[in-house]
């Protein structure tokens, strides 16, 4: 049988950094940010050449290893085949190991570029098998998902298939992220929680997780009560020791903030007219980006 067909051009993908858990919602919600990795891909005669500017320059490898490699070779074979060679140019923004979602990005960068350069390929790997296996990549679905479909969303399994909805965040709602210098490696962030916590601490959360879907989409007001979290931000304060004090002053000041995903980056959810105030909280130390929250998702856009 013969294998796929690959177009002659180079296509360029935009994906965005992510949030998840959003504070109640472990491994759940999800939140697209507006700052982005953008990378092209060109189908070539042979061999592998990988260029990389931005994060990760200096210490990401420019081989098979390489997860957006890696990730487009898995695609590929969804597809079809392999391509003879492949030009990969990588202009990353998004920090490394802060809990950003770097490596969804990277991998939905590399599923949705193996896609379009593929004649025929959005038929072969349609939006829900996308997730799915950027889902078997990542290990859980909350970042891919929001790095893939933008906007706030609610990610989880169903038979051992991973399934997501995307929401809309309310227009007033602002991310303001602090970044700190040093990263958090996520193994070393999920090592921490324990195999079973207290009932009613699980049962907090869900009360929680379902009254932030209310306060992010329609009532920010509500934001505050909506992000406390019980499940695992206390177990993994050792890991992070100033980022869980700035979320407790933050939150203490009526900021809602919480851990973006297995940090170290903390994440404020802001009134619009409040945002730039709170990027100023953080003190020395951090970097503060007010961010908008992007409502596009992994995109295919044009190289010029």
């Amino acid at each position: 049988m013969a294998g796929p067909a690959f177009r002659a051009a180079a296509v360029r993908v935009r994906t965005p950094a992510t949030s998840a858990n959003l504070g109640p919602g472990y491994d759940t919600f999800g939140l697209g940010l507006g700052l982005y990795d953008d990378v092209v891909v060109r189908v070539a005669e042979s061999g592998l050449h990988v260029d990389i500017a931005g994060e990760g320059a200096d210490t990401l490898s420019r081989d098979e290893s390489h997860l957006l490699v890696r990730s487009l070779r898995t695609a590929f074979d969804v597809l079809g085949g392999q391509p003879r060679g492949l030009e990969v140019v990588c202009a990353n923004r998004i920090p490394h190991g802060r809990g950003l979602g770097s490596s969804s990005a990277a991998i939905c960068a590399g599923l949705v570029a193996a896609r379009a350069v593929t004649i025929g390929g959005a038929e072969k790997l349609d939006d829900t098998a996308l997730l799915e296996l950027a889902t078997e990549i990542e290990g859980h679905p909350d970042n891919v998902a929001a790095c893939l479909l933008g906007g706030f969303t609610l990610a989880w399994s169903e038979a051992g298939v991973a399934r997501a909805i995307r929401m809309e965040p309310a227009r007033s709602v602002v991310p303001v992220v602090f970044v700190p210098a040093k990263p958090v490696l996520t193994e070393t962030a999920r090592g921490l929680l324990p195999r079973t916590v207290p009932h009613v601490d699980a049962a907090a959360n869900v009360g929680r997780a379902a009254l932030l879907v209310e306060a992010l989409t329609r009532r920010p007001e509500l934001l505050l009560a909506a992000t406390e979290d019980r499940l695992h931000q206390d177990y993994r304060a050792p890991a992070m020791p100033e980022s869980a004090a700035l979320v407790g002053r933050l939150r203490a000041d009526g900021v809602p903030a919480v851990i973006s995903g297995a940090g170290p980056t903390v994440l404020a959810l802001a009134e619009d007219s409040a945002a730039d105030k709170v990027a100023q909280l953080a003190g020395g130390g951090w970097a503060a980006n007010r961010l908008a929250i992007d409502m596009a998702g992994a995109s295919v856009l044009p190289l010029a």
